[in-house]
């Protein structure tokens, strides 16, 4: 027998510690709602694309808007909310952040036109970027180091939860109430979090946090605004080299590449880029972002196949999609087992390698597959994807001290936002170009007038065919054929994303780390016991 190391004297205070449970409950309840909204919303897309008085006869650019109003924004202010909450304390921004959220949840749900609910989006994404990373970095201060992972696995775990709960919650209330009621859900969930939030969870801040970077901020939203409005204009007209496609995209470059410069020169800058000299944190970062880049990019369409294609209802849609939360609930938790047997790099890279198959099997999908093989994608892309996001979340956040949590949270969910507003934007843009390349030549019997309209999506070309009668029944085929088509050059692209990130993985992530020699002791121990 060998031993015991002596564990570290606990820097968590007894009182806390105790509770540490509950608290990580209450902090998962204030991620689920943040969650919730974009997976509600998932359902609820073709519903808003709706004339009214059904929807709000929203574009497809204008859904692309509405879920990335409320991304980009989220991302653009992840990093400061996470300097506030590390200087004011991240209690007090966390319960701000989720008033703010119930608000224009209120907002949103009232909304008369597509513009409208884009501002209001926006307004739950300030939000929302004040409650991810102080859920992150409040768990880093009441858990110590070895119950870290664990935590971590089942907030991960949470968000798998939430998936689940989004469009099953969202199936429910489109079949008995009007589409705003998938924002006015969040508001009775928003007061639960803050009544237990003020009693349960406790304040914590860094002792020496940094100046709030206004100018950094700025550029950072403008670039990334410029960048995607670029792209989902280009996927709209169908054609990436219109000037003003051009322009706009290379005006967004500029101003990102403006913002690492003077991010390099500030001496408090929101993006600390020394912490990217750590290639395993970089690597882990990169992971994340490319990963919610294809998932987000496929998610949008998934929705449009089961409900435009497959006539399935909002509630059939969010059912669909249990086994796609149920794996990422039941292997999040369990994923750092694996990374204690393989290491991190393994199970990573198995976990993106999964991904990527079952993004490229969207390809074998048509309009009379079984459905049982869409369900079959959709766990194991859960499986996958909880394989990616708990190592890769506990790498970012063991990288940097306790102190700076909620600026390593912050830089976690600020890249996989990103990705996440990117790959809606450029699988968004892939989508609407390849679908109106299909359809474009059955649009010549239209009117000059309705023919870029009902190019746009498979939804503006259905609701052209209903007005038609009869006469419209042949573009239904059309429109099918060409989704179909248009998914399946999208899966393709998200497919290559995930091996891209894979890739990276197997470069630079660690793999299993050496066994002590008291392990390796208690093997042999063991083993002779046998």
């Amino acid at each position: 027998m060998t031993t015991p190391a002596v564990p570290e004297s606990p820097r968590i205070p007894e009182a806390v510690h105790r509770r540490r449970w509950a608290i990580l409950g209450v902090l998962m309840l204030s991620l689920l709602i943040v969650v919730l909204d974009n997976s509600i919303l998932n359902v609820a897309i073709k519903t808003i694309s709706t004339p009214p008085p059904v929807g709000l006869g929203a574009t497809q650019g204008e859904l692309e808007w509405a879920i990335n109003a409320y991304t980009l924004v989220f991302a653009g202010l992840l990093f400061t909310a996470g300097l506030l909450g590390d200087r004011l304390g991240r209690k007090k921004v966390l319960v701000g952040g989720l008033v703010v959220f119930g608000l224009g949840s209120a907002l949103a749900a009232e909304s008369g036109s597509p513009v409208q609910l884009i501002i209001f989006r926006a307004i739950m994404g300030i939000g929302a970027a004040f409650v991810m990373p102080a859920t992150l970095a409040i768990l880093m201060n009441v858990f110590e180091r070895d119950e870290q992972p664990k935590a971590i696995g089942i907030w991960a775990g949470g968000v798998g939860i939430a998936i689940a709960i989004g469009p099953i919650t969202g199936g429910l209330l489109l079949d008995h109430f009007w589409w705003g009621s998938v924002f006015l859900v969040n508001v009775p969930i928003v007061i639960i979090a803050v009544v237990l939030m003020l009693a349960l969870v406790p304040d914590s801040r860094d002792p020496n946090p940094g100046r709030i970077d206004l100018v950094g901020v700025a550029l950072s939203v403008v670039g990334l605004v410029l960048l995607v409005y670029g792209i989902i204009k280009g996927g709209q007209l169908a054609d990436f080299t219109d000037p003003a496609v051009l322009l706009t995209i290379a005006a967004g470059l500029v101003v990102l590449i403006g913002f690492v410069l003077y991010e390099k020169r500030s001496d408090h800058p929101s993006i600390d880029i020394t912490y990217f000299k750590n290639k395993v944190f970089s690597a882990a970062i990169a992971a994340i972002a490319l990963v919610f880049f294809a998932l987000m990019g496929v998610t949008f369409f998934s929705v449009f196949y089961t409900q435009s294609v497959r006539g399935y209802s909002p509630l059939q849609t969010g059912l669909l999609m249990l086994p796609l939360a149920a794996a990422q609930l039941i292997f999040a938790p369990r994923a750092r087992l694996v990374v204690d047997r393989f290491g991190v790099r393994a199970t990573t890279t198995g976990g993106l390698v999964i991904l990527a198959a079952m993004l490229a099997a969207f390809t074998i999908l048509d309009a009379d597959t079984p459905i049982w093989i869409l369900e079959v994608i959709f766990f194991l892309m859960g499986m996958g994807m909880a394989h990616v996001m708990t190592p890769t979340s506990v790498v970012i956040m063991q990288a940097l001290p306790r102190e700076k949590a909620g600026s390593a949270s912050a830089l976690s969910n600020t890249f996989r936002q990103v990705g996440g507003a990117l790959g809606i934007a450029v699988l968004g843009s892939v989508l609407s170009t390849a679908y109106r390349g299909g359809i474009e030549d059955k649009l010549g019997l239209l009117p000059a007038g309705l023919r870029h309209t009902a190019g746009e999506s498979i939804e503006a070309t259905l609701g052209v065919a209903a007005k038609l009668g009869p006469r419209g029944d042949a573009l239904v085929g059309a429109a099918n054929d060409s989704f179909l088509h248009a998914m399946h050059v999208t899966a393709v692209c998200g497919a290559g994303i995930a091996l891209v990130s894979a890739v990276v993985t197997v470069l630079f992530l660690p793999g299993r780390p050496p066994r002590t020699t008291a392990e390796e002791s208690t093997e042999e121990t063991v083993g002779a016991g046998r």
